[in-house]
């Protein structure tokens, strides 16, 4: 992992983007006064997955689902009152 200061940061940014590009680099360091501030990666432009919908087809839910009464697996009412 290859660690800059701000100045040369500032002044090898197309470089920095190229080592990174060509995976030359997995990450950059860029430091202020000796101490590391940044830690620069390449963008992750792969396709992520939806969220929504993504157990569909692992589970059926049976037909009787809204009959099923779950009140005696509980020691208090749900909704008292």
């Amino acid at each position: 992992m290859t660690e800059y200061n701000m100045y040369e940061a500032k002044t090898n940014l197309s470089k920095i983007c190229r080592l990174l590009e060509e995976k030359k680099e997995d990450a950059v360091i860029i430091s202020r006064n000796g101490k590391p501030v940044l830690k620069v990666t390449l963008f992750d432009s792969s396709p992520r997955q939806k969220l929504f919908g993504a157990g569909k087809g692992l589970f059926t839910v049976p037909e009787n689902f809204d009959d099923i009464d779950i009140s005696s697996d509980f020691d208090e009412e749900i909704f008292p009152g």
